[in-house]
């Protein structure tokens, strides 16, 4: 496994996770500034790296891959809910707004941009993007109703405006029409853009200096959460995808989607919203741990 390119680059991501939790440790990332390298992160390094990955020459099968990937996103989305709705209705709200979070919302922005760079360049970005898009949407409409028992609702145009599905608009914008960048405005959106992968494992593993190593693996919800995440999904996906015959590339980036641990959002919304937060780090921590094994397991499969 050693000389497996998956095994390789999870592990580059791993380490400077680590690296990432020794500094939040002795305080070199504290609160305020892991809030800012989010936002960084948010609003400038990860919008410049998709609209980067969109400069390609127009291609009519990379639009209908487009929109496969697409199509997919809302049909996995939607069957987690689904999946969740079926499977938590007898754990309490503060528990069950939180397995079902994790079930349905993978970390396919934080980490599944940087596994996707690595191993298929700009072409997995460039489908990734269009996943998180969808991903973004369903976050802020169903993913606040989850936490806020629909006492809360964002409206789909609200949820649509935000840097992710802004940035996916502007680089469609580039491909469809392929027009050309100028050189420098290519070479900062690349380079600005290439910041994302270490700076979005930097915050994952200042996020999970935050919880107790040894609390993390206690519970049976947390790794009932974790194995539907990493295992169940994943699998599911890779059956069904099989079966429709899809390219094996574009199987390979769909999977590699859901393969990813809990979003780290699920900590944030939790304790917004009062619900299990503990629960919520225990499954975050516990997934991306985990996920360093699993992730290339998984791409082995296929």
């Amino acid at each position: 496994m050693e000389n497996n390119p998956v095994v390789g680059q999870v592990m580059v991501l791993f380490l400077i996770m680590i690296v990432g939790m020794i500094a939040a440790k002795r305080n070199i990332i504290d609160d305020h500034a892991r809030k800012k390298l989010s936002e960084l992160l948010l609003y400038i390094t990860s919008p410049f790296l998709v609209v980067a990955s969109f400069n390609f020459k127009y291609s009519s099968d990379m639009l209908v891959n487009a929109g496969i990937v697409l199509a997919f996103s809302v049909v996995i989305h939607s069957f987690s809910i689904f999946l969740g709705n079926l499977l938590f209705r007898k754990y309490p709200y503060e528990k069950q707004s939180v397995l079902k979070f994790i079930l349905i919302f993978s970390n396919c922005g934080f980490m599944g941009f940087p596994v996707l760079e690595s191993l298929f360049g700009k072409t997995g970005v460039f489908y990734g993007s269009i996943y998180v898009a969808v991903f973004n949407a369903f976050i802020w409409t169903y993913g606040v109703m989850l936490f806020s028992k629909g006492r809360e609702q964002t409206s789909v145009i609200k949820a649509m405006i935000n840097p992710g599905i802004v940035s996916v608009i502007i680089g469609m914008f580039i491909f469809i029409f392929s027009i050309e960048l100028p050189k420098p405005i290519l070479q900062t959106l690349d380079m600005v853009g290439s910041m994302t992968a270490p700076l979005s494992m930097l915050i994952v593993g200042a996020l999970l200096a935050d919880t107790n190593l040894k609390d993390i693996f206690t519970g049976f919800e947390v790794y009932y959460g974790t194995a539907l995440r990493l295992i169940v999904i994943p699998l599911i996906t890779i059956l069904a995808l099989s079966l429709t015959g899809l390219d094996r590339e574009l199987l390979r980036v769909c999977v590699v989607l859901v393969a990813m641990p809990a979003a780290a959002n699920t900590v944030i919304f939790a304790e917004k919203y009062e619900a299990n937060s503990i629960l919520a780090s225990r499954c975050v921590a516990l997934s991306t741990i985990l996920s360093i094994v699993t992730i290339p397991l998984i791409m082995m499969l296929i």
